[in-house]
């Protein structure tokens, strides 16, 4: 297992709130010099754990309405206390709606390698619907401009199983990407989380969410459709060019990597340790003024806690869950305890055991049913 940590930043300020998102984040931009301020001397203030970093992930929220600066100041600071390697990934997410060719350029000339663009569609009924800020126009032109700048690691995120979507109208989308042979794509399914408007319209029948025997075939679209323009799927939602074009810096979240995070909202995880962040900028930039990290809660997790970890987020992955990891790192025997269900499983055609490699993956069809079967290979609590 990679054991090379990661740092996460939450940039928690948009332009305008996306009513898709449960992600936390305010539109109010007075904030954000004490914030810059309060982030960097909450890195001053975090103990510094002895591990070996590659990779810093700039999340939001809309990251790309601060400048350059701003974000170079970060980056610095985070240099200057962590061991960082110095060939690592570091990424940003931006809007297209919030940046220019002469941004691109000044987050390049400060280090900045990936570049991870929001895009959700090709298509502006689409955007509108999904209350993005940004029109298929400056989609176009940003992705033209980063690759001008000189970014060679370009993520685009897509959204699929939107209401009104057909296979047709989503292959377009899948089209428009490919056309810009981007080092790396993301689709992901909508979802309706609790508490945001998207889902207060869905409760009042506004609209008909897509069926789920249509997300099936979107998703099976997808990894066709992809691999067959030479993507690598290796995680449910994430397709790379190559190998070396899987984010860095994501794979740490689903193989159970030691990873920082910064600002409000954001997770920390050193194993078996987890804290994270109050969700409240205010707060957080008060905390941090009076000297005190602005943590909301900690937990040592579980052995049941850890193995439901390792498995709901391994079986995310492609290459799936490594069982002799499991088996050292739990002392368990995971064979054992689960050998009827697994053989149920395969007989079923859910999962696939590679037995050289000693993994355990979920075949395209388990993909489609993870939270049903990750439960059925943990320890009950």
């Amino acid at each position: 297992m990679n054991k090379l940590a990661g740092i996460y930043t939450h940039i928690p300020f948009c332009i305008k709130k996306c009513p898709y998102c449960d992600f936390y984040s305010i539109t109010d931009q007075s904030l954000k010099k004490p914030f810059i301020n309060a982030l960097i001397r909450e890195i001053d203030l975090v103990s510094r754990p002895s591990l070996l970093f590659d990779s810093i992930y700039f999340g939001g929220g809309t990251p790309s309405v601060f400048k350059a600066e701003d974000i170079s100041h970060i980056i610095e600071k985070m240099y200057g206390l962590f061991h960082i390697l110095t060939n690592s990934e570091i990424t940003i997410e931006v809007n297209p709606g919030t940046v220019t060719l002469e941004k691109l350029k000044e987050y390049r000339s400060i280090g900045i390698n990936r570049i991870n663009i929001g895009v959700q569609s090709f298509q502006d009924a689409t955007l509108d619907f999904l209350g993005r800020i940004h029109s298929t126009n400056d989609a176009n032109k940003i992705i033209k401009f980063a690759q001008k700048t000189g970014f060679d690691n370009i993520g685009i995120d897509l959204i699929c199983g939107i209401p009104g979507q057909t296979k047709k109208t989503w292959l377009f989308d899948l089209r428009k990407a490919v056309e810009f042979e981007p080092e790396h794509i993301s689709c992901y399914m909508l979802t309706y989380e609790k508490g945001t408007p998207l889902d207060r319209e869905r409760q009042q029948g506004k609209f008909k969410p897509v069926a789920d025997s249509l997300s099936a075939e979107l998703f099976k679209t997808t990894i066709e459709y992809l691999t067959a323009h030479g993507y690598i799927q290796y995680e449910i939602s994430n397709f790379a060019k190559d190998t070396h074009r899987k984010s860095r810096h994501n794979l740490k979240y689903w193989s159970f990597t030691p990873y920082l995070g910064f600002g409000p909202s954001a997770h920390s995880f050193i194993d078996p340790k987890r804290y994270w962040n109050c969700r409240n900028v205010k707060k957080y930039i008060n905390n941090i003024k009076e000297g005190r990290l602005s943590i909301e809660k900690k937990e040592i997790l579980s052995k049941e806690q850890r193995m439901m970890e390792m498995v709901y987020l391994g079986l995310r992955k492609t290459d799936g869950i490594n069982i002799n990891t499991i088996d050292e790192n739990l002392g368990i025997n995971f064979r054992h305890m689960f050998a009827e269900k697994l053989k149920q499983l395969e007989e079923d055609g859910y999962i696939l055991r590679i037995q050289p490699k000693n993994h355990c993956t979920l075949s395209r069809k388990g993909m489609l049913f993870l939270d049903s079967i990750a439960p059925m290979l943990m320890i009950d609590d």
